[in-house]
């Protein structure tokens, strides 16, 4: 994988109270035993701020924003907002906001802008549900994905973003996709990348995998030479099976 950066994010989701963010994000700071793997966790919005001051040796990101700086948006919060409570990271494009909430790729085109605008790394999120698998259609849905929401971004643009593949159909479910299945679409990624920008732009993204990963499998998925970490959902609720992650590199 070359010198990209290693990384290992972690989704809340819409999980733990404030005791419970507060504890996690404590065990983490005193468990984390290496510098050179990223991690970031991504708590509810409420605890944002409170994880962040409790974060030294991690990043702290946010799972959801609105592209608009400010204004009548009721119960929305903006990109400037976020990064003003110790943000520094934002999730766009998880499958959950595509399928739950009907962010478009155009409106995902415009977050990604959003979050570049106010200096906030945008972790993209594209993956394909079952259905799209079961045809033999996967890359042509990611393609597009990335083509209509990313790929309209200059070389160092999108350079600052880090891409998270999660087939829809391993989110939750238990199934993972197969190391074999993880390394082909993200080798197909970063062969899209280099088509699009150039080899050396596509060398310098790091690509992670999101889909059941966990503890007892995170190390075989992180051996393969183009995932480099991966975005983890419920194993990140526990500081024990997360920091395992981590420490699988």
């Amino acid at each position: 994988m070359g010198n990209r950066q290693k990384m290992v994010f972690g989704n809340w989701k819409m999980n733990l109270n404030k005791k419970e963010a507060d504890i996690l994000s404590k065990e983490l700071n005193e468990g984390l035993k290496t510098s050179d793997v990223k991690v970031a966790v991504f708590p509810s919005f409420p605890y944002v701020g409170q994880v962040s001051e409790n974060a030294s040796r991690y990043s702290v990101g946010v799972q959801n924003f609105y592209p608009q700086e400010n204004g009548a948006f009721t119960g929305e919060v903006s990109v400037i907002q976020v990064k003003d409570i110790g943000a520094e990271l934002a999730l766009i494009g998880h499958s959950e906001r595509r399928s739950i909430f009907n962010e478009t790729h155009s409106f995902l085109k415009k977050k990604v802008d959003a979050a570049l605008g106010a200096g906030i790394t945008p972790v993209f999120c594209c993956g394909e549900p079952f259905e799209v698998r079961n045809a033999g259609e996967e890359r042509a849905y990611v393609l597009k994905q990335l083509e209509e929401s990313l790929f309209h971004l200059d070389k160092r643009a999108i350079q600052k973003c880090v891409i998270a593949y999660e087939p829809v159909w391993a989110i939750g479910t238990g199934l993972t996709a197969s190391t074999e299945q993880a390394e082909d679409m993200h080798r197909a990624i970063r062969s899209w990348i280099a088509k699009q920008y150039d080899q050396e732009c596509a060398d310098s993204i790091s690509i992670l995998y999101g889909g059941s990963c966990n503890a007892s499998n995170a190390k075989e998925l992180f051996s393969c030479p183009n995932v480099d970490g991966g975005l983890i959902g419920g194993a990140s609720l526990k500081s024990d099976s997360f920091l395992t992650i981590i420490h699988s590199f």
